[in-house]
């Protein structure tokens, strides 16, 4: 059995699928003598106390309901599974029409936990701290709406790297090496491992490359004050702040860890993730397994 007593139920407030699946969720947990909150419209305040007695999480929405409820549940160590009412779906794990089989799996037990790397978020003006959070994707340095480049200085662990000429700069996690930093021609890593990703955005006569760090290291950002143009920073999409000349912003591994609930196999991140970057292309005929053929009569020619 699952062992769930307490569970809370995170709807997205904007999309209006989500409330009557949070509201059938709710009457079927409570079927199995599950104590049960929901919430359909929330933010992390208000939602910060119920989550401290919660054994689980479920998350309706799209990857942003998934990244709101992340960022809270990590700070109480409390798993997460998401039902799907958005587009992509990479974080979450069930879609809306097999919630009940889905749920019936994870309440027998069928399901395990996997944990994910966070990274820590700190702003300082004039040498004070204005800001600190956690970023379960990635954490951006950019321009503003003004379509002018920017000068970010980067250091890595102490030492200065280089400065970069361009529209900004995308500091990831694993997680995030599959959301804004693939779309500017990062590399892709799997989930479980915990470096950190560094992507330049439309760099300009600068390092143009993207840079894997190894685990443990630490990223400070500098807006160099050559830079005239409105410089802003997000958090996992949001909006944090608008930063200085020499400002500076420095991200390295939070203590945090997301941990979701997932019912696939443990190699299901490869095959989830090229189902949403190409057409399905379909098993050769003759492999039931990686590396072994299966016997068939059909003739190969």
């Amino acid at each position: 059995m699952s062992g769930f007593e307490h569970i809370g139920i995170l709807a997205h407030p904007l999309r209006p699928r989500t409330a009557p699946i949070a509201q059938e969720v709710e009457r079927s947990l409570r079927t199995h003598g599950i104590d049960v909150w929901i919430r359909t419209a929330w933010d992390a305040t208000r939602a910060q106390p119920l989550v401290h007695g919660a054994d689980l999480v479920i998350a309706i929405g799209g990857d942003g309901a998934m990244l709101r409820a992340a960022r809270v549940c990590a700070r109480e160590n409390v798993p997460v599974l998401g039902i799907n009412t958005g587009n992509l779906g990479f974080l979450t794990e069930v879609c809306p029409e097999d919630w009940e089989d889905s749920l019936a799996k994870l309440l027998a037990g069928d399901y395990w936990i996997e944990q994910r790397m966070m990274i820590r978020c700190e702003v300082f003006h004039n040498g004070d701290l204005l800001n600190a959070t956690d970023a379960l994707n990635d954490v951006v340095v950019s321009r503003g709406a003004i379509a002018k480049s920017v000068q970010l200085e980067t250091y890595i662990d102490g030492g200065w790297a280089t400065t970069y000429h361009g529209d900004g700069l995308i500091i990831a996690t694993p997680t995030g090496s599959t959301a804004y930093a693939l779309a500017v021609g990062g590399p892709i890593l799997p989930p479980e491992l915990k470096n950190i990703l560094v992507v330049p955005i439309a760099p300009h006569l600068s390092m143009d490359r993207p840079m894997v760090l190894s685990q443990g290291a630490t990223v400070q950002i500098v807006v160099d004050p050559l830079t005239l143009a409105e410089v802003v920073l997000t958090v996992d999409g949001e909006l944090v702040a608008s930063l200085e000349s020499s400002d500076r912003v420095v991200v390295r591994a939070s203590d945090s860890v997301s941990r979701f609930v997932r019912l696939r196999d443990r190699n299901y991140f490869y095959r989830s993730l090229l189902d949403r970057l190409e057409p399905r292309v379909p098993p050769r005929p003759g492999l039931n397994r990686v590396g072994n053929h299966s016997e068939s009569s059909e003739n190969p020619e």
